[in-house]
């Protein structure tokens, strides 16, 4: 569990938190008290995460709940002041909660939850998908949906506190995300005559008794009409006092990669590296794209593999049947070989994505007793034809042995790590580990089919323009120039920009231009984000050649993997030092 909205004014005369702390705690009893507070404070979160006992309530994302939730961060940090570990496990406890407590209340202090606007993570976004992730079986647990959905207005009511506060304080979000925003609202709240986001939920509950069903319909049309009025609020009266600046700049820039990486980063350095990277896989995917059409162009051999048939089916169920056989079959062929997989998390399910969200991919963990299994969402987008060139590799990603072992992985291992440490995400740890997952399936062989490995170098390729595109956009840079590789979209000189970076990421990673302007949308939404990914497996990378130098041929993959996931989500500082001492 990460406190990742805890950001605003700083208030040196803290109001009581209700908390009285206790002489000599250990980590593990301030690692549960933590836990269970601020789930009280941030429901939303809690069941994301697969915490129980607040599925009814929504979150305060008020100024006023933002501070409660940073009250606690600064009564824990005190506390955590006073710990002395006897262990490696409770030192590498104290210095995540520690790390994660100390950047939220950085982002806090700098005021980032008053202008938080995205295409995937604000609180807009955050509440209509905690409602995914419920149970929806009988009356019960119907009753507790109707319970959280009466809550949908009030909720939403507190986020506007949040941007209304930050536009009166000039510190506004971002005009175009702000309208992004506003789309996805009026979305789910039904357009066109579709039934939207709550009223296709209550529709579901047809065998409930007729009072409950009543109450359904009614919380879903309150909720609906929330969202239209968030939506036009957003529209009318946040986006014409917003920023039409696109970067956050250096400062902002470089807290939100602390908060993303849990490290200080080199943004020089990573914007120089992010090319270079860039260049080698687009280089390995011409010599792949050789292999399937020799003498013909990427681009032609990419529509090529768009559109054979062997590699294409014609519906959202085929792809998901087909997702879950793939996840299936690598939980079998894995365990016991590379991985020791938990008997709880060896079931993971695939399934499609409601409509209206971001066009990414993502994963989402078990519960804490792992009545909910762990999932991979895939948005359709609309479409009824799927290429499964690229889906191989994102299976890796975010199912098996990608972010289901690491974030699901994490919770069946109370004896090795606190209760925070089971449930906290750092980025660069987690989107470093599931690309690190994707590069290791293809050195074991899994995607030596040409075809599947041009798309795992295109997925990589991406994350690689993620990191030029997303540095590049926030810090204002230019697109350099590289000797040798000149192509007609590349412009060099030519300052990052949204135009110059969508034209960079449809041609350097052929992914759909929707999917790709979505894309570009989050970066600006979700500063330093991005470049999360090819950081951390940079460090994951650096970190296994290191072990095997040191090791030689004494070196064991499954005793690494075992050991690294056992860590926790660390940050990339953290992980650098811990992994040193495999």
């Amino acid at each position: 569990m990460t406190p990742r909205d805890e950001h605003g004014d700083n208030r040196a005369d803290a109001p009581d938190t209700g908390i009285t702390a206790a002489a000599a705690r250990t980590i593990d009893e301030i690692s549960d008290d933590y836990v269970e507070r601020f789930a009280a404070l941030h429901p939303v979160e809690a069941t994301i995460d697969g915490v129980g006992g607040h599925d009814a309530e929504l979150t305060d994302y008020s100024p006023e709940g933002a501070l409660r939730r940073a009250d606690l961060a600064r009564v824990f940090l005190g506390e955590l002041g006073a710990v002395q570990p006897s262990s490696d496990r409770d030192r590498r406890a104290v210095r995540v909660l520690r790390e994660r407590l100390d950047v939220a209340l950085a982002l806090f202090d700098a005021g980032e939850h008053l202008r938080d606007v995205s295409n995937l993570s604000n609180p807009l976004n955050m509440v209509r998908m905690c409602f995914d992730l419920m149970p929806a079986g009988d009356d019960k647990d119907w009753s507790v949906v109707a319970d959280r959905m009466e809550k949908v207005p009030a909720s939403l009511g507190t986020y506007r506190q949040a941007l209304a506060a930050g536009i009166a304080a000039g510190m506004p979000g971002s005009q175009r995300l702000a309208l992004v925003a506003a789309g996805q609202a009026q979305d789910w709240a039904g357009t066109d005559g579709a039934p939207g986001y709550f009223t296709a939920l209550a529709a579901r509950a047809d065998d409930v008794a007729p009072e409950l069903s009543a109450r359904l319909t009614t919380a879903a049309q309150a909720a609906s009409a929330a969202l239209v009025e968030i939506s036009r609020y957003l529209r009318e009266e946040y986006a014409p006092r917003a920023s039409d600046v696109i970067g956050v700049g250096a400062d902002r820039y470089a807290l939100h990669a602390r908060y993303w990486t849990g490290d200080e980063v080199d943004l020089d350095e990573t914007y120089t590296w992010g090319w270079a990277e860039l260049a080698r896989l687009l280089g390995r995917m011409e010599q792949v794209a050789e292999q399937i059409l020799p003498g013909r162009s990427l681009r032609d051999v990419v529509e090529h593999v768009k559109a054979d048939p062997a590699y294409v089916l014609d519906s959202a169920e085929a792809l998901r049947e087909w997702l879950q056989t793939l996840m299936d079959t690598t939980v079998e062929q894995l365990d016991g070989v590379h991985f020791d997989i938990p008997p709880q998390i060896r079931r993971v399910e695939a399934v499609i994505a409601p409509p209206g969200g971001a066009a990414a991919m993502y994963y989402t963990p078990p519960s804490e007793d792992f009545t909910r299994p762990g999932r991979t969402w895939y948005p359709t987008q609309g479409r009824t034809s799927f290429p499964l060139w690229l889906e191989k590799a994102i299976c890796y990603h975010e199912g098996v042995p990608g972010h289901h072992l690491e974030v699901g992985g994490a919770k069946a291992r109370p004896s090795e790590m606190t209760r925070f440490q089971r449930l906290s995400f750092t980025s660069g740890y987690s989107e470093g580990w599931a690309l690190y997952a994707e590069r290791l399936m293809s050195e074991l062989g899994y995607l030596d089919d040409p075809v599947f490995e041009l798309g795992a170098l295109a997925t990589s390729a991406m994350r690689a323009a993620r990191v030029v595109i997303d540095i590049g956009l926030h810090l204002g840079l230019r697109i350099p120039d590289h000797p040798g590789w000149h192509a007609p979209w590349l412009q060099p000189g030519a300052p990052m920009t949204p135009e110059n970076a969508l034209e960079i990421a449809v041609n350097v990673a052929p992914f759909p231009r929707e999917f790709m302007a979505s894309e570009i949308d989050r970066y600006i939404g979700m500063p330093a984000q991005a470049i999360s990914y090819k950081v951390g497996e940079r460090v994951w990378l650096s970190a296994r050649d290191e072990a095997k130098a040191r090791h030689g041929a004494a070196f064991d993959l499954k005793e690494f993997h075992s050991y690294a996931l056992g860590l926790g989500s660390v940050g990339l500082a953290q992980l650098r030092d811990e992994l040193a001492a495999f």
